[in-house]
Parts: structure tokens; C-alpha cells; sequence
């Protein structure tokens, strides 16, 4: 059965998935009807002079082409800039602001440990970030005023930049669509698709929500470093069969498949379960959990959710978990956990759990355990 979303157009989420993510753009009209920034452009601003919010500005026509500038910045800053061509950027707003972080419900049919992070734009008359292309998904989200977009072609490593910029601009397009959004209108964009937005107008905010997708080389690299701490320090390269070759400098076919078949016993489906989950739930912000770890013990959180007093999820924080013949792993802020499938399974779905929701669940001391390192851990905040 079909489930249509409407800020998908009516579209039916399978009929999205199938024809496409990660396959065309799509234009989707008042996905949001009638949407409200819940963040005014001042209040942009505001975070960007934070030393823990990650912020840059975009100049079209700086001290070089594409001028890159990082945050944070203070408020000298905003006076100079010029009266177009420029854009701020602020990452991770959904960590800051719980009216924008609740707007990532909405893209959870795509799973948890996909979603990244969602970052706001603002521009003035003309500002943009240049012709570019992502290697991820992105949902472009007006928020306020209007915004030009061009889609492109599709593009790779290979494709030409322009010099003499630290963004990675494309010096050449050939745009194939193009359209004008408001608020309330969405645009997505598969991954390689090139694009360029500009604002029409002053007071132009675009909220982007993106998904994390690790290059085939940070996954190779990492879980290698991953798996070889467990790995024993006798287990060496043996050949107790060797037989003399014609000639000592070769390396033969026998000694690559030895090589081959060492690696494949250590990546087993387990070992891979292990370090994805943990991998892809570390959390990109490590600055808004506490200095010192927490010491709550069981009793004091049962009680305290006995009082009527809520669990709930750090707006920062990453979970998802994984289930097979051997059990649950709850996979928190980069952090293994056992637990029951059914808790993981709260844990995941809602950010507020009560104690009628968990109260039988913690009579198993597994789960017990676990809810008191998520709250430990600060993946789970205690509060009324």
C-alpha cells in the first residue's frame, strides 16, 4: 500500500524512491503550503557569531572569485558586506533550533542514518554559491523569499572547476531545467547533478537537508583501521605449502589469493554491522555534549520517569540499530549498545519516551543497562 506524503506532491513515497532518488531532479510545487521560516535572517545571523556553530560567507566578488570566508564572525562583519552577490551559510541549524529540527520528520522515509544535517542559506539580491554539483542527495527548501534555480549536467571529479577559489565552482554548465521557488517549494537534486541558485530579490533563505553518503575510500580506510584493533597481533601471512618458484621476485597468484583470503575472513557481515552502525552514527558536533560524562545510575532515572518526567532525544543525537540470529545492536552517537529489538525500536521511532512506553521494557537488566548509558551518554536527555 502507497503512502502519499504531501510534501512530496501526493506522490507516493515508493513511486519517489523508484523513479527518483538518486536518479532525476524533481520539482515539487507548495510541498509546504503555506511555510513560515521559523528562523528570521537576524536570527541566521545571530548563530553565525557563535564560536560553536559552523558558518561561512559566500562572496561572488570578493578578494578573489568565489571568496570563502569561515566563521564565526561578528557583527563588523554583516556591515560590510556588500548589498548583493553574497550568501551565508549555517550549518547543522536543526541542532540549534528545535522548530527547524522537527522539519527533518518529514524526510525520515529515507533512513535515520542517512539524514545529515540541515543547513540554512540566506542572500541578498543575486546571491548564490555558484555553478556546483554534490555527491549527495539534497532537498532545496524555500523558506523565504525567491530563488532561481538552473539544474545542469551530471558531473564527476573530472569535470572543469574554476581557479584561483577554494569552492569547488564549475567553469562550465549547460543548464537543462530552470525554475523560480517561493516559499514552500521544494526542489531535489540527486547526487553528481550540477545546479546554481540565485536570489531574486532581498531576504532569499533556502533550507537544505542532506544525507550523509561516505566515499567508497573513507569506507575502505575506516573500517580497516576499525577491524585491525581487534584483531590479534600472532595472526600473521603464513605459507606453510610454499613450493620453490623459477624465480624469487615474483609474486604469484597463490600468495595474492592468501592476501585476498585474509582479508575476507575478518570483513564478515558482523564485523561490518559493527562498524557501519557505530561509523555512520558518530555524531558531526561533539561540542554540545558535556566536558565530563554523566553518572546517573538506574534508580534515579526510573524514578525520575515514575514522576512523570520524559526521556528525550538530544536534537544532536544519531541512532539506528541492526538485528540478526545473534541479537539487537542499538548504534548511538557512534557508540555499540545491546539491547531488545522492541527497545531499539522506541528509541529510533520516538523523541519523547514516557515511562508507560518503557516501563516493562527495563525489567529485562539489558535494557535497563542500556537506556542508563544512552542517558549517560547524553543521547537521551532526562526532562519534565
Amino acid at each position: 500500500m502507497t503512502t502519499p506524503l504531501t510534501h512530496l506532491g501526493d506522490m507516493p513515497i515508493e513511486e519517489f524512491l523508484r523513479d527518483y532518488w538518486q536518479k532525476k531532479p524533481l520539482l515539487i510545487r507548495n510541498a509546504f503550503p503555506g511555510f513560515e521560516s521559523p528562523l528570521a535572517p537576524d536570527e541566521l545571523a545571530g548563530l553565525a557569531l557563535e564560536e560553536e556553530v559552523e558558518s561561512r560567507i559566500v562572496l561572488e566578488n570578493g578578494t578573489t572569485p568565489w571568496e570563502l570566508r569561515n566563521g564565526p564572525f561578528d557583527e563588523k562583519t554583516f556591515e560590510k558586506l556588500p548589498e548583493t552577490h553574497w550568501t551565508l551559510l549555517v550549518q547543522a541549524v536543526d541542532q540549534w533550533v528545535p522548530e527547524v529540527n522537527q522539519l527533518l520528520d518529514y524526510f525520515r522515509f529515507i533512513p535515520n542514518w542517512r539524514l545529515d544535517d540541515l543547513m540554512i542559506s540566506y542572500a541578498p539580491d543575486k546571491g548564490g554559491v555558484g555553478p556546483h554539483f554534490d555527491y549527495y542527495d539534497v532537498f532545496l527548501l524555500q523558506g523565504l523569499g525567491k530563488r532561481h534555480w538552473k539544474i545542469g549536467q551530471m558531473c564527476d571529479s573530472n569535470s572543469p572547476r574554476v581557479e584561483g577559489t577554494r569552492l569547488k565552482i564549475l567553469s562550465e554548465f549547460h543548464t537543462t531545467d530552470e525554475w523560480v521557488l517561493e516559499p514552500g517549494d521544494m526542489l531535489y537534486i540527486p547526487p553528481g547533478i550540477a545546479h546554481w541558485g540565485n536570489a531574486q530579490g532581498n531576504d532569499c533563505m533556502t533550507y537544505s537537508i542532506g544525507f550523509r553518503a561516505p566515499s567508497h575510500a573513507d569506507i575502505i580506510s575506516e573500517i580497516g583501521q576499525d577491524i585491525a584493533l581487534s584483531i590479534a597481533d600472532d595472526l600473521r601471512y603464513s605459507d606453510p605449502d610454499l613450493t620453490l618458484q623459477d624465480n624469487p621476485g615474483e609474486i604469484n597468484a597463490k600468495a595474492l589469493e592468501q592476501v585476498r583470503n585474509i582479508v575476507l575472513q575478518h570483513l564478515t557481515q558482523e564485523n561490518i554491522a559493527l562498524w557501519f552502525g557505530k561509523f555512520m552514527t558518530e555524531r558531526k558536533y561533539l561540542e554540545q555534549t558535556q566536558e565530563e560524562p554523566l553518572e546517573i545510575d538506574a534508580d534515579e532515572w526510573q524514578s525520575a520517569l515514575a514522576d512523570g518526567e520524559l526521556l528525550w532525544r538530544h536534537p544532536s543525537a544519531r541512532i539506528a540499530f541492526h538485528s540478526d540470529e545473534k541479537g539487537t545492536l542499538l548504534f548511538a552517537d557512534g557508540e555499540a549498545i545491546c539491547c531488545t529489538r522492541e527497545l531499539a525500536e522506541l528509541v529510533c521511532k520516538e523523541v519523547e519516551i514516557s515511562w508507560r512506553e518503557l516501563k516493562t521494557l527495563v525489567q529485562d537488566p539489558v535494557n535497563r543497562a542500556a537506556i542508563t548509558q544512552l542517558i549517560n551518554q547524553e543521547t537521551l536527555l532526562v526532562d519534565e
